[in-house]
């Protein structure tokens, strides 16, 4: 049965025919009861009935799987893989069916991915050649400013080239949390140059600390959540604040908690960007107003892309009060782990 009314478009044939068929069925019973009163109600009852059982029939069978079908279409269309279209419950026609499975296999073939792990080498490569540029012209400013005696200046320069150095000419989307927290530490020191004494940063170790430092995340997934922290938290309040970076491990997960005691946010400013935290990827693009909003909505999509639906981030914000950003990632220790085929859990 199920094979013989997979596609929906074989269903609606044969609901048009049930139709067709109750129809003159129930043309004909009201014809021959016309004229019994007791008859024709039992005649109406029973081709109610039929409609009945029609209507809950196309509903089940045609109404939802095409709606399951849509879905699943708007997902793909999001960057999604095409599982939820490729595999339905019952694919709309057969010639829908072959286009998908021939537009799935032309997007998983090698081929295509070759051609895109090619594309991103070239890309990578040429945007290592403008970064040249900066690099030798904070290395002069560093120079000029140690022969000045200008010493901030130079440590500033040097702290400079070595932020840029690792966000834009680290090609690599895999780092361990130790490069990670490492330039955090560089993005919180050129910060401090320009709020001094009233910013400052925790970092702590609930776990192993070894264990820990060797973890695998995506690149820049602390520090776009640190920025925010100062910009949107810290800087708005009059005295000094701090924000924590705490680390832990539970199971397979590595969880990380970025707390700022800033001045929090509005209730309705956090529920609008807690609802596209849980966009899919090109809405909560194009509905983002706001730097900060971008950065966190943008870390945590990659998250998605990366690992799956069920890690990610988690906002938590009490106004004069301050913010908590909790990131949960699979823990890993090895890039075979993804590259590999493994599977991440």
């Amino acid at each position: 049965m199920k094979k013989r009314f997979r596609y929906i478009e074989d269903r609606i044939s044969y609901f048009l025919i049930l139709l067709a068929v109750t129809a003159i069925l129930s043309l004909v019973l009201l014809l021959h009861f016309s004229h019994e009163t007791g008859h024709l109600r039992g005649a109406v009852m029973i081709t109610g009935v039929l409609y009945a059982f029609l209507v809950i029939s196309g509903i089940r069978r045609i109404w939802l799987p095409l709606r399951r079908f849509d879905r699943g279409t708007e997902l793909f269309l999001s960057g999604y893989t095409a599982e939820g279209i490729r595999n339905p419950e019952a694919s709309v026609s057969r010639a829908t069916d072959q286009l998908i499975r021939k537009v799935v296999d032309m997007l998983t073939s090698d081929e295509v991915l070759k051609m895109n792990k090619r594309q991103a080498q070239y890309l990578a490569l040429q945007n290592q050649i403008n970064p040249h540029f900066l690099y030798n012209t904070l290395e002069s400013i560093r120079s000029e400013a140690m022969e000045a005696g200008m010493t901030n200046v130079m440590k500033m320069s040097e702290a400079l080239a070595d932020f840029f150095r690792y966000t834009i000419s680290k090609v690599e989307n895999m780092v361990t949390l130790e490069e990670e927290l490492k330039n955090v530490e560089t993005y919180f020191y050129i910060q401090q140059y320009r709020f001094e004494d009233r910013i400052r940063l925790e970092i702590v170790f609930e776990d192993d600390r070894e264990l820990l430092l060797k973890a695998l995340m995506p690149k820049l997934t602390l520090q776009p959540v640190v920025e925010n922290s100062i910009i949107h938290g810290i800087e708005r309040k009059l005295d000094p604040g701090t924000v924590r970076i705490s680390l832990g491990c539970t199971g397979k997960r590595l969880l990380i908690r970025i707390s700022d005691d800033g001045v929090g946010m509005e209730p309705e400013v956090f529920a609008q960007l807690a609802r596209r935290l849980d966009q899919p990827l090109l809405e909560s693009v194009q509905s983002g107003n706001g730097r900060g909003g971008i950065a966190l909505v943008n870390v945590n999509n990659r998250i998605h892309l990366l690992f799956g639906e069920e890690y990610g981030m988690a906002l938590y914000s009490t106004k004069d009060v301050g913010t908590d950003v909790t990131i949960s990632l699979p823990y890993l220790v090895s890039r075979r782990q993804l590259e590999g085929g493994e599977k991440v859990s």
